[in-house]
C-alpha cells in the first residue's frame, strides 16, 4: 500500500520520535553506568593516568608520632583535629569497597593525619556506600554500619585503615562481619557491645540514610571526593602529599 507524502511525513517524524525516546533511555542508561563506574574507580571518563601519577607519589611520615584528637559525630562522621582548630576544613568522602578510596589512603591518608596533628587543617570523614549493584553494595554498607560501632575516635580510625588495608575486590562478597568483628578487635575496640552490633548490623539503616543525604546534599559525583573549605579539589591535588599541603596552607592564609 502506497502512503501518500503527509503520511510519509507523519511516519519520518513518528520514526524521529521514537529514536530520541530510544536515545534518552540511552543517555540515561549511559548516565546510571558512569555513576556506578565512578564508585568504582572514582572518576569516571579521566582515564587511568591520575591513578598512575598517585601510585608513584611518595606519602609523607608519621609528624612525630603525634596524632590529633578523633571524634565520632552523631551522624557517622568523624571529626580529626586539634583543640581550637575549625578551618580549613578538608572533607573526605569515602567508600571503604572503592579502590580509589583506597588508593587515596594509601597515597594521602597520612597527609591528612599530619594535617591535623600539625593543627593546619580540621579533617571531617565521611563514609559512604556509593554502591547500587551487588556485591559491592552490600559489602559497602557492611563495612559503613561496622564503622558506627566503634565509638572511640582513636579506634575508629584504626578500623577505619584496617578496612583499606583488607579491602575485598568488588567482584566478590566481602566484609563479612565475622572478619569486621575480628578487625575492629585488632584495632583495639573492646566495648561489650561491638560484636553484636556489627553481627546485627543495627547501624545499616542509618548508614543508608546518611548516604543518600550527603551524595544529594554535597552533590557528590563519585568517591573518594575531597572538598576544601567546601570546593572539590582535583584529584592531582587530592593524590599528591605535596600540592595537597600547599593547597591547605594557601587556604589557611
Amino acid at each position: 500500500m502506497t502512503m501518500s507524502k503527509g503520511e510519509r511525513m507523519k511516519s519520518a517524524r513518528e520514526k524521529i520520535k521514537e529514536q530520541q525516546a530510544v536515545e534518552r533511555v540511552r543517555e540515561r542508561r549511559r548516565r546510571t553506568m558512569t555513576y556506578v563506574t565512578v564508585g568504582v574507580v572514582a572518576v569516571a571518563a579521566v582515564g587511568a593516568g591520575w591513578l598512575y601519577a598517585a601510585s608513584r607519589s611518595q606519602s609523607e611520615e608519621a609528624a612525630s608520632g603525634t596524632q590529633a584528637p578523633v571524634t565520632v559525630q552523631p551522624d557517622g562522621s568523624v571529626v580529626m583535629a586539634m583543640a581550637g582548630v575549625d578551618k580549613p576544613v578538608l572533607d573526605v568522602y569515602e567508600d571503604f569497597q572503592c579502590p580509589a578510596c583506597k588508593q587515596l589512603e594509601t597515597v594521602s591518608g597520612q597527609t591528612f593525619k599530619n594535617l591535623a596533628a600539625e593543627g593546619k587543617a580540621k579533617v571531617v570523614y565521611h563514609p559512604i556506600s556509593i554502591f547500587q549493584q551487588e556485591p559491592t553494595k552490600g559489602n559497602s554498607q557492611r563495612a559503613g554500619a561496622a564503622a558506627r560501632c566503634v565509638a572511640d575516635g582513636r579506634q575508629w580510625l584504626a578500623f577505619h585503615d584496617l578496612l583499606y588495608k583488607n579491602q575485598p575486590s568488588e567482584t566478590v562478597k566481602g566484609f563479612t562481619t565475622s572478619d569486621l568483628v575480628s578487625w575492629g578487635k585488632e584495632a583495639g575496640v573492646t566495648a561489650s557491645g561491638f560484636e553484636q552490633c556489627v553481627t546485627s548490623q543495627r547501624h545499616a539503616q542509618a548508614q543508608s540514610s546518611y548516604s543518600a543525604k550527603i551524595i544529594k546534599e554535597q552533590k557528590i559525583q563519585g568517591t573518594p571526593t575531597v572538598k576544601l573549605n567546601g570546593t572539590d579539589l582535583p584529584n592531582n591535588v587530592a593524590f599528591a602529599p605535596q600540592q595537597l599541603r600547599d593547597q591547605v596552607t594557601k587556604a589557611a592564609k
